[in-house]
């Protein structure tokens, strides 16, 4: 069965390095949390804030060891009044035997304030 796992963080500054370091971060605790290999990740979404413009997050994600070959894209999330800045939200579809409430989702830094009720 494919399940979504969710994920967000964000950086202080829209600095290619840092967008790909928290990226890299996210993604690993995201796979570690739910003991996800690459060869079961069906798709990964990324999005961006509008206001982060200087990297390709995707990027992160294709530089570790083994995901070259994992399908990714990213996108920018809708400009809303008042939202959280400097945000990159991840949506990873798995192929699991996991059920709908096992499924760790993660979020780090700024973004713990999008879903308190799943940061452990």
């Amino acid at each position: 069965m494919i399940r979504g796992v969710r994920g967000a963080t964000t950086v202080e500054a829209d600095i290619n390095e840092e967008v790909l370091q928290e990226t890299a971060r996210l993604v690993q605790e995201m796979a570690n949390a739910n003991n996800i290999s690459p060869e079961d990740i069906a798709s990964v979404i990324i999005s961006t804030t509008p206001d982060i413009t200087s990297a390709f997050p995707a990027r992160a994600v294709r530089s570790l060891s083994g995901w070259t070959y994992v399908p990714v894209m990213c996108t920018h999330e809708m400009n809303v009044p008042n939202g959280l800045e400097k945000c990159i939200r991840l949506l990873m579809h798995v192929n699991t035997v996991k059920g709908q409430q096992e499924i760790q989702h993660i979020y780090l830094n700024n973004a713990v304030q999008l879903r308190p009720d799943l940061v452990k």
